[in-house]
């Protein structure tokens, strides 16, 4: 007889099936069961469109009187673009609601399942709860602190070098890893590098996937000094927007140049460490950004992390060696005088894509609440 934990976990791989396509919508799935029997599912596949409660109940019909309903957000409780799946739940006539996790948001957390409870419908909260805030990290974090969610992503060799001394990085991972890159891309809103990049690679920065065709994130290229070259890749908009983050005491005719090419240019302030990565994140959450893959390289990766702003990693280790005091290595910046000032991470998971090793892990002081 299967559980409560397995309908839910059904719930769950429905909802990560539209990871990357609701934004700034969480992802959520639904499962109407009754008499042990599956009578309906739903997902939320697209902010704006109907969500997974309504799917299931759609399909169960009349045979969602007396069900049980697994959900693995709590239902809505506010008119928006739909209206209150809560209000939908209660005239449903199920009989319970399960619910993975409640509403990150601070000022609705609750509501919903109150409102269920008032009409007389059991409700538990809880069932694999943890699964689901991993599945919304992004939308809980843009819940609670109001800025994109920050993943950093690099790929390095067995002894933690990104580059040779040249410069040279092609490639360090096997065509697996790159490919698996490439569908975190296909998830992302915005994809982010340094000037730098652009100077040394002219890269595209899309989304390349063989079997279907992918999201091309929006491209944010840090430039400090208004150094990109008009003829540069990313300043061809056809594909992907392109938005270049520089110094408020740039000049403006530089400015304009850039924004002729169709780029948007985005001037923040200084600060003694470079540009204000804290205010252009608030500023690309403004413009509806809500979660960015940095892509490096050393310096690029080592403003985030002094600056605290890291939620994520994807740690890529090749099965190879470079050596040399002056190969490049994922973090430079400031050099730390003892252990005990290191960033502490905890391994979320770790997986082998191809020949190479692929670690999931969070900065311990940043862990999702």
């Amino acid at each position: 007889m299967k559980t409560d934990q397995d309908y839910m976990q059904l719930a769950l791989q429905l909802a990560a099936t539209a990871k990357g396509n609701t934004t700034p919508n969480p992802v959520v799935g639904a499962v109407l069961v009754k008499n042990g029997v599956i009578v309906g599912t739903g997902l939320h596949r697209k902010a704006g469109e109907p969500h997974a409660e309504v799917h299931a109940f759609n399909m169960a019909g009349e045979h969602a009187n007396g069900a049980t309903l697994y959900v693995t957000l709590e239902p809505c409780s506010h008119y928006g673009k739909t209206p209150p799946c809560a209000k939908l739940v209660i005239e449903s006539k199920v009989s319970r609601v399960v619910v993975a996790t409640t509403d990150p948001n601070p000022s609705v957390a609750g509501r919903g399942i109150r409102m269920i409870e008032d009409a007389g419908i059991e409700v538990e909260v809880g069932i694999l709860e943890k699964e689901a805030r991993k599945l919304n990290e992004r939308f809980i974090h843009n819940m609670l602190a109001s800025r994109p969610f920050v993943i950093s992503k690099f790929a390095m060799t067995a002894d933690g070098k990104i580059a040779t001394h040249t410069g040279h990085s092609k490639w360090i991972t096997g065509e697996e890893a790159r490919h698996q890159v490439h569908e975190l891309r296909d998830e992302v809103d915005a994809i982010l590098v340094g000037v730098g990049t652009v100077l040394a690679d002219n890269p595209s920065l899309t989304t390349r996937l063989p079997e279907r065709e992918g999201k091309n994130p929006i491209r944010i290229i840090l430039d400090s000094n208004l150094r990109i070259p008009l003829n540069s890749t990313v300043l061809q908009t056809e594909e992907a927007k392109t938005i270049i983050v520089t110094s408020s005491e740039v000049d403006a005719s530089k400015m304009e140049a850039v924004e002729e090419k169709g780029a948007t240019v985005l001037a923040v302030s200084k600060n003694e460490h470079g540009l204000n990565l804290d205010e252009m994140l608030s500023r690309l959450y403004e413009m509806g950004i809500t979660d960015i893959l940095v892509e490096g390289g050393g310096e690029i990766n080592a403003s985030f992390l002094r600056a605290g702003l890291i939620n994520k990693f994807f740690i890529y280790i090749a099965p190879k060696i470079i050596g040399g005091k002056n190969s490049k290595t994922p973090f430079t910046g400031v050099d730390v005088d003892t252990m005990d000032d290191a960033l502490q991470l905890e391994f979320d998971d770790v997986e082998k894509v191809g020949e190479d090793l692929c670690i999931v892990a969070y900065p311990k002081q940043g862990e999702i609440k």
